[in-house]
């Protein structure tokens, strides 16, 4: 099987090598367990490191500050994006009815899931990309009445992504020490892989884990890993020891 190397120090070494090509990741976790940063590491390494161009989709966090926030790990999408390596598309306010000031954004006419993918597909034929991070699915609650219409709109995005030849992740907010697996139940299920971020405390300092819940056609690792977000390297995911 083809794989896609993912950028994230110690992870590939788990799943054989990488994400396999054209599927979906789901990567879930409570609030400020590294998911963006997770997204990000992904598009950015991809780039730079593997001349991958890719595309991340910001449902929720405005371009500018996750620019601002990925230099601290030495990452400038900025530089890359006047590449053509990187294109940030901003469909953040336009759930609002907003203008965006970015180059690639969803209309503030307001947010409609064809036009995001009209918009991805577009992007990604013309700069040729490999991969694709949307962050974070929950931000769709805002545009959809029920949950019901948020299913269909992620089954349709699942469908859509793998369909254009795309290696994608989609983030999902779940609550800390849940049993669930995603926000809205369905994300799982339509993902080719889950991956589990955490916190685990305990009174001691507190620990971050990764768990790779599911990856097909994978001999992946059942732990749970230790990981570090370092500002020299980003995310790094830790062999257990013994």
């Amino acid at each position: 099987m083809d794989r896609v190397p993912t950028g994230i120090e110690g992870l590939d070494e788990l799943i054989e090598g990488g994400f396999p090509r054209r599927r979906m990741i789901l990567v879930s976790g409570a609030t400020g367990t590294g998911k963006t940063i997770f997204c990000s590491q992904f598009i950015y390494k991809g780039a730079v490191d593997y001349d991958e161009p890719g595309i991340l989709v910001t449902l929720d966090e405005r371009p500018n500050l996750i620019r601002e926030d990925m230099l601290q790990f030495g990452w400038d999408f900025k530089r890359e994006e006047e590449k053509d390596m990187i294109r940030i598309i901003d469909a953040s306010i336009a759930k609002v009815g907003l203008p965006s000031e970015e180059v690639y954004h969803m209309p503030e006419t307001g947010f409609d899931i064809d036009r995001l993918l009209v918009e991805i597909i577009k992007a990604a034929k013309e700069m040729g990309a490999k991969r694709v991070a949307v962050d974070s699915l929950p931000a769709l609650g805002f545009r959809y009445e029920s949950e019901n219409d948020i299913r269909k709109a992620i089954l349709k995005m699942s469908y859509a992504l793998m369909k254009s030849g795309l290696t994608s992740i989609i983030t999902s907010e779940i609550p800390e020490n849940s049993n669930f697996y995603s926000k809205y139940g369905v994300e799982e299920f339509v993902a080719d892989g889950v991956i589990i971020l955490s916190y685990l405390g305990g009174g001691g300092p507190t620990t971050r884990t990764l768990h790779i819940r599911k990856m097909r056609g994978t001999n992946h690792s059942t732990n749970i890993h230790p990981i570090e977000i370092t500002r020299e390297r980003g995310m790094i995911v830790y062999p257990v020891e013994g």
